[in-house]
């Protein structure tokens, strides 16, 4: 592709002061820049819709106007701004997303539950799915986008974080199909209408212990939400939560899909193999071979408590 003449030099710098973190493993410097010139354009998109093709893969020329706002941004990149909160996208299962300070940004990794539970809803005809700690939505609405017919109730602790959800269900015309709720986990569905009637329960909690949130990178406990990632005293306080409450929800051989931080997921599957609710138990890994996100089917016994 030909590149304008102001390319060269600003991914120079990029490559030098800026050292990508693991965890959004898309940000390369190519795509970083990418993304904050279509922004200083005047179209914000994700990195990793910055650098699709077609059009992705050039970048517009720039007034000075407009490379003024980009050299701001790059400065703000460099000092540790989250890119999705410069140009306020991310993207997420084919999926351009709004971001922000409300809540937490979708990460790559996330994607090994979003594919399974999409998998999980398709092979099971699933008519309703709960997600609980939403954030910007993106779990509710990968479902909704990719399972025909789904009908998705995400929610959050949060309010701003319900907020941006909604803007993000109405930008992606999925409004229809899916509807945000303020509320502690699955609280806000505590009615007899879902009380053993949900084909899926899903969760991305949060699950860092309190005491490694000031070991965690700047970029992140800076800036993103610690009600996002902040998971208690072990890191495991959510997560017992929901498998505690959601056999109140699900519906026989519904299920309930959540993932885990590194180094958990050996206990949780065991206390799921260990509890006579869950009749099969899914561990799966990610690239490394680390257990990110377990499965668990609700078995055939007594009914859910009304």
């Amino acid at each position: 592709m030909t590149l304008p003449d102001a390319y060269a030099p600003r991914l120079r710098r990029l490559r030098h002061d800026w050292q990508p973190l693991p965890d959004k493993p898309e940000e390369t410097p190519e795509n970083t820049l990418l993304a904050l010139w279509w922004t200083a354009a005047g179209s914000p998109r994700s990195a990793v819709a910055a650098g699709a093709a077609p059009d992705g893969g050039t970048p517009p020329e720039l007034d000075p106007h407009a490379e003024g706002r980009l050299d701001a941004l790059l400065e703000q990149r460099i000092a540790g701004v989250p890119l999705a909160y410069l140009t306020g996208r991310q993207h997420f299962l084919g999926l351009d997303l709004l971001a922000g300070p409300e809540a937490l940004i979708p990460r790559a990794e996330t994607e090994l539950l979003g594919r399974a539970v999409i998998d999980l809803a398709r092979d099971g005809d699933a008519a309703t799915a709960i997600d609980v700690c939403t954030g910007c939505g993106n779990l509710a609405l990968a479902l909704a986008r990719h399972v025909d017919g789904i009908r998705v109730h995400g929610a959050d602790l949060s309010p701003d974080a319900v907020e941006l959800a909604r803007r993000n269900a109405a930008m992606l015309a999925l409004d229809d199909r899916v509807q945000f709720h303020d509320g502690d986990l699955l609280s806000p569905f505590d009615a007899p209408a879902f009380h053993g009637a949900v084909d899926l329960v899903v969760c991305n909690p949060p699950y860092i212990s309190s005491g490694k949130v000031a070991s965690m990178a700047q970029e992140i406990s800076g800036h993103e939400p610690r009600l996002a990632f902040d998971g208690g005293p072990l890191g495991v306080s959510i997560l017992t939560r929901l498998m505690q409450e959601a056999p109140r929800f699900l519906r026989r051989s519904g299920w309930l899909a959540f993932e885990v931080g590194a180094g958990q997921g050996a206990a949780m599957a065991r206390r799921l193999r260990n509890d006579g609710t869950w009749d099969e138990v899914r561990e799966l890994a990610d690239a490394g071979g680390t257990t990110r996100a377990l499965l668990a089917r609700r078995g055939g016994g007594t009914e859910a408590a009304a």
